[in-house]
């Protein structure tokens, strides 16, 4: 597609700036849209395979990515009553060479600083709302609720599971709560200092779960997130916060290593986990979906950021092949909506990890190395 093409990207979560990085490397005019008035630290941490550190290879980011963050030596998965070791796959230099890269856990804070630093100055336009997006034959028309109103040639929806891009779409629809809480906690290791832990870890129950990790080299700071049922809460229920009580009565009957993290948390934040129902409409003319605005993947197999990050690549790579937002719109979809929905499904499933089984197909997987022929 034509380099002047003007492209907007609502969203500057890890979706947006990702594609918007992608996008201004191989010439593209972009526009991040962001509804915030400015970043901060919050959130907790991310997993991220080997598929993930290609494409931050490619923004040049990828060496800050593993300085910043860990690349651990194992995911371990242990029974949360008996502490027995399930599944250990191990992240050596041997596995960095058959996945084509490092497995990394990071702060998602600091991965969107890293993103951020990849855009041209100027990129990211903050208290930025969308309110309202009309398409036309040529442009697509955006209207803010600030009052400023901007025209595109192409619209890249990267702003969440309740996406109002996605809306223009698919129309309005709520999502699903399916049934469980999570809570999660980021803390120092001096908290904990006497608790075993290794780098990343996921404890299974038989109807819940606790995933525990690091989240730098330096080993000082620890990130746990638990998913439990819970009836008391839905899609639409206000974040809330916890303690350490509300991890240790979630599993009263923990392992001494886990019942050592969960007593050393403090400020649990608690939230909803939701998904939509599929709906494989992720385009419409001028403007397409990636990320949670189309897919929102249950995080069960720590893999949203991934999926996001992969998006990024192809949806960036057809854009520059076709030679219209239609024709890249559908080879995009073509070539992602397979792998996402192996994801989602096994996603429900909540299997991954949990024994040994085949890996390559997921963290092996190289989006720039896919190829774009249909009929390939």
């Amino acid at each position: 597609m034509d380099k002047s093409a003007r492209i907007a990207v609502i969203g500057a979560g890890i979706a947006g700036l990702t594609v918007a990085g992608l996008l201004q490397k191989q010439g593209y005019r972009v526009a991040v849209y962001e509804q915030a008035e400015s970043f901060w630290r919050i959130g907790a941490g991310i997993i991220l395979g080997a598929s993930t550190a290609k494409v931050m290879r490619r923004l040049g980011l990828e060496e800050g990515m593993v300085r910043t963050g860990i690349c651990p030596d194992a995911f371990v998965s242990r029974d949360v009553e008996t502490g027995a070791v399930l599944n250990e796959l191990v992240f050596d230099e041997a596995a960095e060479a058959r996945f084509g890269g490092p497995f990394v856990n990071i702060h998602r804070a600091d991965l969107h600083t890293l993103l951020v630093s990849a855009l041209a100055p100027g990129t990211i336009r903050f208290s930025h709302h969308l309110a309202d997006i009309r398409p036309a034959s040529d442009h697509v028309a955006l209207r803010f609720h600030n009052g400023h109103a901007a025209d595109a040639d192409i619209v890249i929806g990267a702003d969440g599971i309740r996406s109002v891009v996605r809306e223009a779409i698919q129309g309005p629809a709520t999502p699903r709560y399916i049934g469980k809480i999570a809570l999660r906690a980021v803390f120092p290791r001096a908290r904990a200092a006497g608790v075993p832990m290794r780098d990343c870890t996921k404890w299974w129950g038989d109807d819940r779960h606790l995933l525990s990790y690091f989240m730098t080299d330096r080993r000082d700071e620890c990130y746990v997130m638990a998913a439990v049922p819970s009836d008391d809460w839905n899609a639409e229920s206000v974040p809330a916060e916890g303690s350490s009580d509300d991890f240790l009565a979630a599993f009263p009957n923990a392992h001494p290593d886990l019942k050592g993290l969960l007593e050393a948390t403090d400020n649990v934040s608690i939230l909803p986990i939701c998904d939509r129902v599929r709906n494989d409409a992720w385009s419409e003319g001028r403007i397409v979906l990636m990320g949670d605005a189309c897919h929102a993947v249950r995080p069960f197999m720590a893999a949203g950021g991934s999926m996001a990050i992969e998006d990024a690549a192809l949806l960036s790579r057809a854009i520059e092949l076709c030679d219209t937002p239609e024709a890249a719109f559908a080879l995009y979809e073509a070539k992602r909506i397979p792998r996402v929905g192996d994801v989602q499904r096994i996603s429900v499933e909540n299997s991954w990890l949990k024994l040994p089984g085949d890996t390559a197909w997921f963290f092996g997987y190289d989006p720039f190395a896919d190829s774009l022929d249909l009929a390939a």
